[in-house]
């Protein structure tokens, strides 16, 4: 991974602890490369477009024949495992100013102990408008209990209550400012204008490359913004050719997908649909289109662990730095199929890079994607593909660095 590639991948981190300062981060890129924002306004028959919903964002790069050779999608989520803000949080205990918590996905919960952590989020005002917050420094911390109140945590584990043992703690003084009052000076609004606060916690230790020899990416959230990275990267260094490539990145996969602009919405199949009439292909012609279309689910996999191989099929575990993982599931957990695969790894063999195979032990079910989700909602043949990661849904992951490289490019020869 050369040096610009390494300051993006690990600015984009830094700079989006939520899905929706993702987006906003990734529109500003897009804008930049001149791409046109129609998230407002009428779609128009250009080369390059973004539709930016919440925390949800599709892009595209025309192509010179969409009605003979279809779309090429790339799809990835923005969201993350983790702790959300309540909506009436503050709470004192035993002179602690605390926030109450709800749990976001499925976490590890371990993982926020003794962090210094930040809160970062949006409002929604008054006049409809949405401003982005985020703390400039760590805000809150949540304890683990001393050794010396819990002996035997070492032999028989920690033991978290999800609802009495995660909340923050934020500040001491009684005179400290509510939550509501706090967000609205980092707004720099009107406590009256503030309609809803939708806010989280977030690590803010900066996203590192780690390692004697520089080959790992330490971060909270690469799962899934890796992918969202090495996606739109691709995107924007791709040639424009015979089919319409498309981005699409995901809010709410940790949570089934299941909203307005998660997978299982209609985000994606009315945008292609738009792409394609502004185009002047009839509805017939869109279906028929869909068929001769393909997608890239884009989201990590798990990597064999050096300290619990058994939890591994080892002839089927990925290992960090040797490749992108092509994902399988016969029960369709994932959409890989035969076609699919096929289409991946002629991508990987154009690209120049390795691939390596992942399927999960029989008595270890693996997680979800977007691809069952997108290839059951349009009828499109779709691969499950991944980076090799450890500490998945941690608040601070690790990843390969050459992988993240291979993965780029592996989509990058895709859409080109």
């Amino acid at each position: 991974m050369s040096k610009r590639q390494i300051e993006s991948i690990l600015s984009q981190l830094d700079a989006s602890p939520t899905p929706r300062h993702l987006v906003s981060y990734l529109t500003s890129k897009l804008l930049q490369a001149n791409f046109v924002d129609y998230s407002t306004k009428e779609l128009q028959n250009t080369n390059l477009g973004f539709i930016a919903r919440a925390g949800s964002l599709i892009a595209w790069k025309k192509g010179k024949q969409t009605a003979r050779n279809g779309f090429r999608i790339v799809g990835a989520h923005t969201d993350s495992p983790g702790l959300r803000i309540k909506p009436n949080p503050d709470d004192r205990k035993f002179g602690f100013n605390t926030l109450q918590v709800e749990i976001y996905g499925g976490p590890l919960l371990n993982s926020w102990l003794d962090r210094d952590l930040g809160i970062a989020g949006h409002v929604v005002l008054k006049s409809g408008d949405m401003k982005l917050f985020r703390s400039a420094n760590p805000v809150a911390r949540i304890s683990q209990l001393a050794v010396h109140l819990d002996r035997e945590v070492n032999e028989r584990g920690l033991t978290l209550d999800k609802h009495l043992h995660l909340s923050p703690a934020w500040s001491s003084d009684q005179k400290a400012p509510s939550f509501l009052n706090w967000v609205a000076q980092q707004t720099k609004c009107v406590v009256r204008d503030i309609v809803s606060i939708d806010a989280q916690l977030f690590d803010t230790h900066k996203a590192a490359v780690i390692g004697a020899d520089s080959s790992f990416i330490a971060s909270g959230r690469l799962d899934n913004q890796a992918s969202c990275w090495a996606a739109i990267s691709a995107l924007l260094e791709s040639q424009s050719g015979q089919a319409t490539q498309v981005v699409a990145l995901f809010d709410h996969e940790e949570v089934g997908s299941e909203s307005a602009t998660g997978a299982a919405g209609p985000l994606l199949e009315h945008s292609l649909e738009q792409i394609a009439a502004v185009q002047g292909i009839s509805r017939i012609g869109f279906l028929e289109i869909l068929s001769k279309s393909s997608c890239i689910s884009a989201d990590n996999a798990h990597a064999v662990h050096h300290n619990y191989p058994e939890r591994h099929d080892l002839s089927h575990g990925p290992i960090i730095n040797m490749g992108p993982a092509l994902k399988l599931n016969s029960n369709q957990r994932y959409a890989t199929s035969s076609t699919s695969a096929a289409m991946f790894i002629s991508a990987c063999s154009k690209a120049k890079v390795k691939h390596q195979v992942f399927v999960s032990r029989n008595n270890m079910p693996c997680g979800s994607t977007i691809g069952p989700i997108t290839a059951t909602r349009l009828g499109i043949d779709t691969v499950d593909v991944g980076v090799p990661q450890l500490s998945m849904h941690s608040s601070r992951e690790v990843c390969g660095v050459s992988d993240l490289t291979s993965l780029q490019l592996a989509l990058k020869a895709y859409f080109n």
